[in-house]
This record gives structure tokens, C-alpha cells and sequence, in this order.
């Protein structure tokens, strides 16, 4: 393999019900500086049935070129069909780095094309940094239970493959009068050729709090000691009109359940505020809130990690604290009610 032969950075843009994923947005953001810092264009692949005028939104979020496969064949998204389409794509074009969100599409399809393509991949980046000389991916994550940050690099295989987890990277602002190329390519798998048939969508309708788009957490950690310390949670939550978040400790607990779970295997948040209440503050948990808005910790123990990734930090007992704070909060909505009479 000669090394020399690649250049670029790509982005597969994820796309679902006529609209461009937001960590594909956020990816672009990511994927311009590195590209900038290269000094090499930026081009997104994007697949799918009737995609063509999401490659507008594509070259607005930062891409120079997009390379486009539109076809009912990939109406319905298919590791099989997807991934023939991104391999042809590289063996064509020689990106140099390719990112995709680490959302199940993304994590199956890079999963899939690394193996293929018989090149590296790293999974769940939280970071990415390029070497403007060598053009080595720098993209770290966190390692041995959130312990160490990891840098991984692959020097001897391209293109250098990173999924990247959800909002931990910023898109660019649009630019809606940007010019980029459109190439259209030629879809060469056939339905008959593929062993895979999507026979019915069942979606879930179950209810689940949805804490990645929460404007307001209070999240919980072990420090609570235990189901019944939630309960504060909860009534903070409730007060507030905020979400219930929850370290990986108090989920591995059984006190709450996963899809409360913030961090590093569970999800990325960026709330204006995040209550990080008895949670002490491990890297696996901090990658997946320290961008929120306002930071605000309560923990016993002053020397608690948190504290020094937090705007504001109480050193106390949070059964004493919380209950303080909700009587406040209290006080100040109901001050806020207009009084008829």
C-alpha cells in the first residue's frame, strides 16, 4: 500500500427520514479541521433513495464535495448494501481518514468496511487531532474503565477509520451560498445480489426518557447509596421540569435504569445545566456531560474528581443539600406565578 495515494478526509453522512443525522452535522464541524489542518478537501458519502437534495445541506455544514449514491436499492438502510456501496467509493476515491457516528448504523457499517477494507478502526472517539505533516489520525477515547485516555493511531493501513460519539464534536455554522461538487456515482449491487431482504419496520413505541435532548439533568451517582436516593433525584427533577441522569455506577446497581445512563457507554449529553449530584466525576462519565452549559456538583468528599470539571461545586451532604435546593426552587417558581383573585 503505498500511503501516498490517499488524501482526503470523508464523512458518512447518516440520514433518516429526509433529514441529515445530527452527528453527521457535528462530524462535518470536526472533519473541516482536520481537513484545514491537512490542507485537503473534506467530502461526505451519502447514501440512500432520494437523497440527492440533502447534499446541499452536506456542502453547507463544511464539505467540498459530496459523492452520492441514489438508488430504492438502498432505501432501507442494509450493512450488506451500504457497505458495498462505501468500499467501491474508497477503492476509487483514496480517502485518507474516514469518520462515522457511533450511532448503530454507524458503529455496524465501519465495523463492517474496516474489516474489508482490512484497515484500522477506533471505536466511540471522543477526540480527533491530525498530524498536519504525517496526516496520522490522532483520535483518542477513553481506555481501561474510563481510567487513561487513549491516543490511537494507525500508521500502516488507510483510510484511518474513527466512529465518533454524538455530540461530542461541533458543527459549523451553514453556509447556505457555499459551492461544493456533487458526484453522482454509479450504483453497481443489484437486489438479487444481496441476501438480506427488510420484510417490515417494527418501531418502538415503548415511552423512554430521552436525556440526550434534555435542556435541564440532574443525574445521580453511587454516592447516594442506593434506590432510595434516587427518590431525591427525582423530586429535584420533577421541580425543575429537568431529566433523570445517572452514572454507570448507580446503573450497574440496578438502582436506575440504563437508558438514564450519561458517559462513555452510555449517552452523550449537553444540557444548558447538569446537576452532578453524589457522582464523583470518573473520565467515563465526564466525556459524556463536560460540554453542557453550566455544571453544578454536590459531593461530600472534596476531593472528588467533579469538582474540577464543574462551574459551581458544594462540598456537603446531598440528602442535607438537595432538599435545600428544592425548597428554594420551590419558592422561587411559585413567586413566578402570576396570583388572579
Amino acid at each position: 500500500m503505498n500511503l501516498e495515494d490517499y488524501r482526503g478526509v470523508w464523512v458518512f453522512i447518516e440520514q433518516k427520514n429526509g433529514a441529515v443525522a445530527p452527528v453527521s452535522l457535528e462530524l462535518l464541524g470536526a472533519g473541516r479541521k482536520l481537513a484545514d489542518k491537512r490542507g485537503v478537501p473534506l467530502a461526505g458519502i451519502l447514501i440512500g433513495d432520494g437523497v440527492r437534495p440533502l447534499a446541499a445541506e452536506v456542502i453547507a455544514y463544511g464539505a467540498d464535495t459530496v459523492y452520492l449514491y441514489d438508488d430504492p436499492i438502498f432505501h432501507h438502510y442494509r450493512t450488506e448494501s451500504y457497505m458495498r456501496a462505501v468500499i467501491e467509493a474508497c477503492q476509487k476515491h483514496k480517502p485518507e481518514i474516514f469518520l462515522f457516528g457511533a450511532t448503530s448504523t454507524g458503529k455496524d457499517l465501519a465495523s463492517a468496511v474496516a474489516t474489508d477494507l482490512a484497515t484500522g478502526l477506533t471505536a466511540d472517539t471522543t477526540q480527533l487531532d491530525v498530524d498536519a505533516e504525517t496526516g496520522l489520525l490522532e483520535a483518542s477515547r477513553p481506555a481501561f474503565g474510563g481510567n487513561i485516555m487513549a491516543t490511537i493511531l494507525c500508521k500502516k493501513d488507510r483510510p484511518q477509520m474513527a466512529t465518533v460519539r454524538p455530540k461530542v464534536m461541533k458543527r459549523l455554522a451553514p453556509d447556505r451560498q457555499r459551492k461544493g461538487d456533487i458526484v453522482e456515482e454509479a450504483v453497481s449491487v443489484r437486489e438479487e445480489d444481496l441476501r438480506t431482504k427488510v420484510l417490515e419496520i417494527v418501531r418502538d413505541t415503548t415511552q423512554r426518557v430521552r436525556i440526550d435532548e434534555a435542556d435541564v439533568i440532574v443525574a445521580g451517582g453511587k454516592g447516594l447509596g442506593g434506590p432510595a436516593g434516587f427518590e431525591l433525584i427525582h423530586r429535584l427533577a420533577e421541580t425543575l421540569g429537568a431529566s433523570v441522569g445517572a452514572s454507570r455506577d448507580a446503573v450497574e446497581a440496578g438502582w436506575i435504569g440504563h437508558h438514564h445512563q450519561v458517559g462513555q457507554t452510555g449517552v452523550t449529553v449537553t444540557p444548558k445545566i447538569y446537576f452532578a449530584i453524589g457522582i464523583s466525576g470518573a473520565i467515563q462519565h465526564l466525556v459524556g456531560m463536560q460540554n453542557s452549559g453550566l455544571i453544578i456538583a454536590i459531593n461530600k468528599d472534596p476531593a472528588a474528581p467533579i469538582f474540577g470539571s464543574c462551574h459551581y461545586g458544594i462540598v456537603g451532604d446531598a440528602f442535607v443539600i438537595v432538599p435545600l435546593l428544592i425548597e428554594a426552587f420551590q419558592k422561587a417558581l411559585q413567586s413566578e406565578v402570576p396570583q388572579y383573585g
